[in-house]
């Protein structure tokens, strides 16, 4: 699961492209800051969708509701969908998703 994590996460910001460095750090939804690029999942076409006026997220093969105020509104300068999921840690490990702390949608495909 780490190792999934990690490879998710790195592949939400593309190092080659630092002059987005300051668009990821200033991101924040109603629920708070989301964190550093590093704790973001890009979400591919299948792996989301916009259903009844809000979004849901498949991550880790399962649906998740994204809340509302998770949503983040603005241009998207990556083009990607990317989640910020918050997790259950044991032992210090990442165990399992709890919620979504901020979500950006991509473009629709």
């Amino acid at each position: 699961m780490v190792l999934l994590v990690s490879h998710l996460a790195a592949n939400a910001h593309d190092p080659n492209r630092p002059e987005l460095n300051h668009w990821f750090e200033s991101l924040k939804s109603g629920k708070g800051p989301c964190c550093s690029n590093a704790d973001g999942i890009a979400v591919a076409s299948p792996d989301w969708e916009s259903k009844g006026g809000g979004y849901r997220v498949r991550l880790y093969g399962q649906w998740w509701d994204v809340p509302p105020e998770a949503v983040i509104v603005g241009p998207n300068l990556t083009g990607r969908t990317i989640a910020w999921p918050v997790y259950e840690y044991i032992d210090g490990m990442p165990a399992r998703v709890t919620d979504i702390r901020c979500f950006i949608p991509g473009p629709m495909m």
